[in-house]
C-alpha cells in the first residue's frame, strides 16, 4: 500500500511535465534528490520529468535561465513573505535560490533557501521589513536564472483601496490571459485576489499552476496577491474537507480528501505560503496543515478563510434526495431535514478566529475572502434543461453552519468576496430576517465555457424591494430556505459567456464598497467600456449592518 501512494503521489505531482531527455547529461550518473516525507526512496524513476511525454500543458523544460517562474508575495506586521516557484530542476542542479532586494541603486541579497522537490517552491521569510518604500526585488537560481518585481508600500494614504478578485481558470481554455492582464493592470488594483481553481488537472498539477502563474504573473509581479485553492485544485470534483480525513473517492462528498496529504500540502505550500502566518498553525488531521489568517493593506482588513477544510460531507448524514448526495431536485422536499445537529461549515476554530478579529482593528474597513458564496445562488447548473434545486457544494448549506458564519462577518462589519459557482453575483444576505447579514459579492469565472450556471427563479416573478435594473431581483429564498436579497447576477448569456472578474473599491472616507464586475473581452481602457448588466452596486459600511 506504501509503494502504491508513493507512486500515486508522485505521478500526480509529476506526470507529463516534459517530454525528452536534456542533451550531455549522463542520468544514469545522477544521484535522486531525497524528497520528504519518503526518505530513502529512490524517486529517479518516477521524478524523471524530462522524460516523460509532453503533457500539453505547458512546456516545462524551459531555458535554464527562465528557470525561475515567478513570485507570490504579501507583507504583514513587518514580515515579507515571498514563496518563489521554479519550473522543474535536474537532479544535477542546485536546489537553492536566493532573494536579492535594490537599495540605494545597489542589488543586495537577504536571503537563500532551498526549494522543495513536490512543487518546485521556496519560502523567504524576512523580518522587519520597512512597509513604508517600494522596494525591487529579484529571486536568483544558478548563474542566469531571475524573476524581477517589486514589493510595493504600504497604500495606507490612499483613499481608496482596491482589490481584483479572479478565480476558475478552466481548463478548457489554456490560451493567453492577456486581456485580463492588460485591464488588471490598467485599474492597478493595491492586490489581487485568486479565489480558487487556478488548477484542474491533478495529475499534472504542477504544469497547470506552472501555466496560471506564466498567464497571470504580470498582475502579481508588483503587488501583493491571496490565492487560495478550492477543491479543482487538490484533485476533487469537490471538497468537504471534515478536518483533513481521507475520503473515499475524488467525488469527496463522504467528507475528507481523496489524494494523499503531502499532495495536499505540495498544492497549499505552492498556493499560500506567502500569506502572512495562520492565526492557529495546528494542523488538521493527517498533517494537512491551515492557512486561515488576515492581512491588512492600506488600512482594509482582510480575513482569509477557508470555507472547504471543516466542512461536513453530506454522504451518510442527511436523508438523500436525489441521485447524488450532494444535489436536491425535489423541490417539495423539507429544509430542516438537512440541517442536521452537528454538521460543520467553517468549523469551530475558523468561527473563533472571525469572532477575534472582528473586535480588532475595527477602525479598519472589512472584507471576508473565501473559495464561495453562502447561499444556493443559481437554479440552472451546467444547462439551462438541468435545473438543480440546491446543491451542498455552496455554502448554503448547512443553514446553522451558514448564519453562524455569517453572524461572525455581521459582526466584524465586513463584506464577503468569493469565486467558485462561475455566476457572478451581489446579494445582501438574510439571517433571521430579510436584509439584517452582510452584503456579498462572488466574482464570474475567468473560463466559463466548462460549466455555466444561471439565476433563474422558477416562477420568472421579481423578489420584493427589487431594482429596475435586471428581472428577478430582490427578496428570495434559496433552496435552503435561505433569505437572500439578489441585487445584480451576470448570467452566461453574454458575449463573454458570463466570463470576468470582480474589482472592489473600498472607500475609506466615505465608508463605502463598490463591486464592479468586467467581462473577460471588454477593454476597460475604452471610454466606452461597460460592465456586465446591474454593475457596478456601492453600498455602505456604515455600522447598521
Amino acid at each position: 500500500m506504501r509503494v502504491f501512494w508513493i507512486g500515486l503521489f508522485f505521478m500526480a505531482c509529476l506526470a507529463g511535465m516534459s517530454c525528452s531527455s536534456k542533451k550531455n547529461r549522463d542520468l544514469s550518473e545522477m544521484k535522486p534528490p531525497v524528497i520528504a516525507p519518503f526518505k530513502n526512496v529512490d524517486i529517479l524513476a518516477i521524478n524523471d520529468w524530462w522524460n516523460r511525454k509532453q503533457g500539453g500543458i505547458i512546456d516545462l523544460k524551459v531555458k535554464r535561465e527562465d528557470v525561475v517562474a515567478f513570485g507570490l508575495y504579501t507583507v504583514s506586521n513587518g514580515t515579507l513573505k515571498l514563496s518563489a516557484q521554479l519550473f522543474p530542476l535536474y537532479p544535477d542542479e542546485t536546489r537553492e535560490v536566493r532573494l536579492e532586494v535594490k537599495r540605494d541603486g545597489k542589488w543586495t541579497e537577504i536571503a537563500r533557501e532551498k526549494v522543495n522537490d513536490l512543487g518546485w517552491s521556496a519560502l523567504f521569510r524576512v523580518e522587519n521589513w520597512d512597509h513604508s518604500l517600494d522596494v525591487p526585488y529579484r529571486i536568483l537560481h544558478g548563474k542566469k536564472a531571475s524573476f524581477e518585481g517589486l514589493v510595493r508600500k504600504d497604500p495606507v494614504n490612499k483613499k481608496n483601496i482596491v482589490l481584483a478578485a479572479l478565480s476558475c481558470n478552466s481548463k478548457k481554455d489554456r490560451g493567453p490571459r492577456d486581456k485580463y492582464v492588460r485591464n488588471i493592470e490598467a485599474q492597478n488594483p493595491d492586490l489581487i485576489f485568486f479565489a480558487g481553481d487556478q488548477s484542474y488537472d491533478h495529475k499534472e498539477h504542477t504544469a497547470a499552476w506552472l501555466k496560471f502563474g506564466m498567464q497571470f504573473r504580470e498582475t502579481f509581479r508588483n503587488r501583493p496577491c491571496i490565492s487560495i485553492p478550492d477543491d479543482h485544485d487538490i484533485g476533487q470534483g469537490n471538497l468537504w474537507g471534515e478536518s483533513g480525513k481521507k475520503a473515499s473517492s475524488s467525488a469527496g462528498n463522504d467528507g475528507g480528501y481523496f489524494f494523499h496529504p503531502e499532495y495536499v500540502k505540495m498544492v497549499e505550500r505552492c498556493q499560500t505560503a506567502n500569506l502572512p502566518d495562520p492565526y492557529d498553525p495546528t494542523p488538521v488531521l493527517r498533517g494537512i496543515g491551515v492557512y486561515y489568517t488576515n492581512l491588512v493593506v492600506g488600512g482594509v482588513d482582510f480575513a482569509i478563510i477557508e470555507d472547504r477544510k471543516f466542512k461536513s460531507g453530506p454522504k451518510g448524514k442527511i436523508p438523500q434526495q436525489g441521485p447524488r448526495p450532494d444535489h436536491i431536485l425535489n423541490p417539495d422536499y423539507d429544509p430542516k431535514s438537512i440541517d442536521v445537529e452537528g454538521l460543520k461549515l467553517l468549523g469551530d476554530r475558523q468561527l473563533a478566529f472571525l469572532d477575534a478579529w472582528g473586535k480588532t482593528g475595527t477602525q479598519n474597513m472589512k472584507a471576508v475572502l473565501s473559495q464561495t458564496g453562502f447561499c444556493g445562488g443559481a437554479h440552472l447548473h451546467g444547462k439551462k434543461a438541468q435545473r438543480l434545486h440546491a446543491d451542498m457544494d455552496s455554502n448554503g448549506w448547512p443553514q446553522t453552519g451558514r448564519n453562524k458564519a455569517l453572524r461572525a462577518i455581521k459582526r466584524a462589519n465586513a463584506v464577503h468576496i468569493a469565486g467558485d459557482q462561475h455566476l457572478a453575483t451581489v446579494v445582501r444576505h438574510g439571517i433571521d430576517e430579510f436584509d439584517d447579514g452582510p452584503w456579498a459579492f462572488v466574482g464570474p469565472a475567468i473560463v466559463n465555457s466548462i460549466y455555466s450556471r444561471w439565476w433563474w427563479p422558477a416562477d420568472e416573478k421579481a423578489g420584493k424591494n427589487g431594482n429596475d435594473k435586471l428581472p428577478w431581483t430582490g427578496q428570495y429564498r434559496d433552496g435552503f430556505d435561505n433569505r437572500i436579497t439578489m441585487h445584480a447576477y451576470a448570467n452566461p448569456d453574454t458575449d463573454s459567456n458570463g466570463a470576468g472578474y470582480g474589482l472592489i473599491r473600498f472607500d475609506k472616507e466615505k465608508r463605502e464598497v463598490t463591486f464592479e464586475c468586467w467581462p473577460r473581452n471588454v477593454d476597460v481602457t475604452s471610454p466606452d467600456a461597460k460592465q456586465f448588466a446591474g454593475w457596478p452596486v456601492t453600498v455602505s459600511m456604515e455600522k447598521e449592518i
